[in-house]
């Protein structure tokens, strides 16, 4: 009869432990093997749009930081006259999850030129001319990229901080913007 109890104590002490260790064993998130990406941005960093490439520079469990770069051009209207100015957004985010979901955090800098029209008071004639300007997109968003490559795509918040410049004082917030990031990681 002890014989019975032993056999069963232990019988139930081995399953027990093999349903605790199957609930707490955590699964690895994978590791990206496609590492770049080409894709297009609709809004986003650059404003209106971006061809970008980017690549992950680091990644460690689920975390992965990534770098990118785009090219834009600009189509500009200014007192009759329309100009095709180019604008690069460059941006370092952290996204974080086990698989193709993720949680994107980053921030960059978008340079851009513009046309700024000025007046000359003792002429009294206005200048057009070509200005260099800047802001610093943020991004809170969703990525969807496959650890091995394929379809990629974002959507996300991306509000900006313009820097300030000749004809506008001050740092300025605009809260109310958004980026969508098709593309193909590889």
């Amino acid at each position: 009869m002890y014989l019975q109890y032993k056999s069963s104590f232990f019988f139930v002490l081995v399953f027990a432990f093999s349903i605790s260790f199957e609930v707490t064993a955590q699964k690895e998130a994978e590791k990206f093997t496609a590492k770049h990406s080409a894709y297009l941005e609709v809004g986003g960093n650059a404003g209106r749009y971006a061809f970008n490439y980017g690549r992950i520079i680091h990644q460690k469990g689920k975390l992965k930081l990534n770098g990118s770069a785009g090219f834009s051009m600009f189509h500009h209207s200014l007192n009759s006259k329309t100009t095709r100015l180019p604008v690069v957004p460059v941006e370092i985010s952290a996204f974080y999850g086990k698989s193709n979901h993720h949680l994107e955090l980053g921030m960059g800098v978008t340079s851009y030129l513009t046309r700024s029209l000025t007046f000359d008071s003792e002429t009294f004639e206005t200048i057009d001319k070509v200005v260099f300007d800047a802001w610093i997109p943020l991004r809170i968003g969703y990525r969807f990229q496959k650890p091995g490559g394929g379809f990629f795509i974002r959507v996300a918040y991306t509000p900006y901080i313009a820097f300030p410049r000749e004809g506008r004082e001050g740092w300025i917030f605009s809260p109310i913007f958004a980026g969508l990031s098709i593309g193909k990681s590889f």
